[in-house]
């Protein structure tokens, strides 16, 4: 099962940065949009591009993350159907867990890249969402284009997905979790002690 990996370009832009929609946002709307991924992105682009030692840069990159995504609804997304027959201890331990494996995911994406850019283009409406296209730039690399998808529910701007190579990060997951938790007969627990040893794997010290 792959925990959290997804498509590589997709975790990778969201650890430097932060569908087109079927119709254009008022102007407010859409500059509120911008102005949030503009905000997040320069932000976490000057850490990952400072010259401090990568434990360091993961320090800095932890709040902002916790702070401008939506770690506990991606999280309740991917669980899926099986959020609803979880027990609310099961959902308790899920989302403590989902959240340490998502931000692993992101920091360690922050040694592979120096000199990184981005730009802001247009904003669309998905739903109730806004998507914000995006292009990335990393040296000796072609340009990569996806759209952040931003959501008010919480009472602020937070990032909800992203979506990259076509690859929607919280689909992906979804699909994922869905089909492990599947051939092991539904069991939620099983999701669980498997998130747990990919921690436990992730704290072990490289030989």
């Amino acid at each position: 099962m792959k925990l959290l990996s997804g498509r590589r370009i997709v975790l990778a832009t969201l650890a430097l940065t932060c569908a087109s929609g079927l119709f254009a946002l008022p102007a407010r709307a859409a500059d509120n949009a911008k102005q949030f991924i503009q905000s997040f992105g320069n932000q976490l682009v000057a850490v990952v591009n400072s010259p401090v030692p990568l434990a360091e840069k993961k320090t800095k990159v932890l709040p902002l993350v916790q702070k401008n995504v939506d770690i506990d609804g991606i999280g309740r997304y991917c669980l899926g159907r099986y959020w609803k027959i979880a027990t609310d201890e099961q959902k308790q331990h899920y989302l403590t867990l989902f959240h340490q494996v998502l931000v692993n995911a992101i920091t360690d994406k922050l040694g592979e890249y120096r000199g990184v850019s981005f730009t802001i283009g247009d904003v669309s409406k998905v739903g109730s969402e806004d998507s914000v296209s995006a292009t990335l730039v990393r040296p000796q690399q072609p340009p990569a284009a996806m759209q952040w998808i931003v959501s008010y529910d919480s009472g602020k701007p937070q990032v909800v997905d992203v979506i990259g190579e076509g690859a929607s990060l919280r689909l992906t997951q979804r699909n994922d979790y869905s089909s492990f938790i599947a051939r092991n007969g539904g069991n939620v627990d099983t999701l669980l002690s498997a998130l747990q040893k990919q921690l436990d794997r992730h704290a072990q010290p490289a030989d």
